[in-house]
């Protein structure tokens, strides 16, 4: 059944990337969606008239609650707390999938084989003024287990490039349930036991109040002290003290932290001063305009035929 059509559909895009979404959508537009705003600032929109939205959630919540005529909003991001936890819930809200998994596999790989193979180690030994042919330490990613919490989609890809790498595979979710390319699969309820079985651990797991300082203190004591926690989901799922305090006490070997509480994370942050820890800036896998564009184009026609659509987010569940 077709949706009951306002005359037209009005949309907007209020995204850091605003003139590149203008570029490629325009030409895409469907008869009776018309662009009516386009910018990177929140009180640009009018927000008594917008049916649609597309944009960044830090962004969009600054005007979705005041948005009454709002029918559906795309967001460009995979993490959505903000709107999430907004008051407006009379509305569809869409995320990206299927786009971050090539990026994250090459994110957590790059420093699983950098921690494994000892890349580091070797540079080092040039330095030496005499024996320089004495191999440092090192080891293979073959046989060892990396464990992902929050085995979801993107999860799948660092879940295949594992498998080639031939390291066991275990995943910690919500249901617990088997899943394709994992050995086992926990549940939040037995995530010692699954801390336990870690050489690696990547954290992808969502923002909900369900994870929020997932990885406390008695998850870290029970990680190997050879392990490497690497967090690319959601800042808020680790409890930053509990992990300073493991690595200040070398109780791990080391974390890759992308995502904090407070982003950009300040230059006065304890973790900037600690060696074995390894940031980067929110760079694990970035939303590509061109690829959220065909979602939304995809997405908007569902909507105007009254399909359901791709990647709707449930505010109950908060992902």
């Amino acid at each position: 059944m077709e949706t009951s059509t306002p005359s037209p559909w009005l949309l907007a895009i209020l995204s850091r990337d605003h003139k590149t979404y203008s570029t490629l959508l325009t030409p895409l537009l469907p008869e009776g969606v018309s662009l009516r705003w386009c910018s990177d600032q929140p009180a640009d929109i009018d927000t008594s008239e917008v049916h649609l939205i597309l944009g960044e959630p830090d962004l969009l919540v600054q005007v979705v609650d005041d948005c009454h005529s709002l029918a559906w909003a795309q967001s460009t991001w995979a993490g959505n707390a903000p709107l999430l936890n907004a008051t407006k819930r009379d509305y569809q809200l869409t995320g990206v999938k299927g786009i971050f998994g090539q990026q994250m596999r090459e994110y957590v790989f790059a420093y699983l084989l950098y921690f494994a193979r000892n890349p580091e180690g070797f540079k080092q030994s040039h330095l030496r003024p005499e024996g320089k042919w004495q191999a440092p330490q090192f080891s293979a990613l073959a046989g060892q287990t990396l464990g992902i919490a929050g085995a979801g989609h993107i999860a799948s890809a660092v879940a295949a490039a594992a498998q080639a790498f031939d390291m066991q595979v275990i995943g910690l979710n919500r249901s617990g349930k088997a899943q394709d390319g994992y050995e086992s699969v926990f549940t939040s309820s037995q995530k010692l036991d699954f801390a336990s079985r870690c050489d690696y651990l990547v954290c992808l797991l969502p923002d909900t109040n369900d994870t929020r300082h997932f990885i406390d203190a008695p998850f870290l004591a029970a990680m190997p002290t050879h392990s490497v926690l690497v967090n690319a989901g959601r800042g808020v799922v680790i409890d930053d003290d509990a992990l300073i305090a493991a690595l200040t006490q070398m109780q791990i070997r080391a974390a890759v932290l992308d995502v904090f509480v407070e982003e950009p994370l300040p230059d006065s942050h304890p973790y900037w001063g600690l060696s074995n820890a390894y940031i980067t800036q929110h760079t694990a896998a970035i939303s590509k305009a061109s690829d959220v564009a065909m979602i939304f184009t995809d997405n908007l026609q569902r909507f105007l035929q009254g399909s359901a659509l791709n990647y709707r987010l449930d505010f109950n569940k908060g992902y």
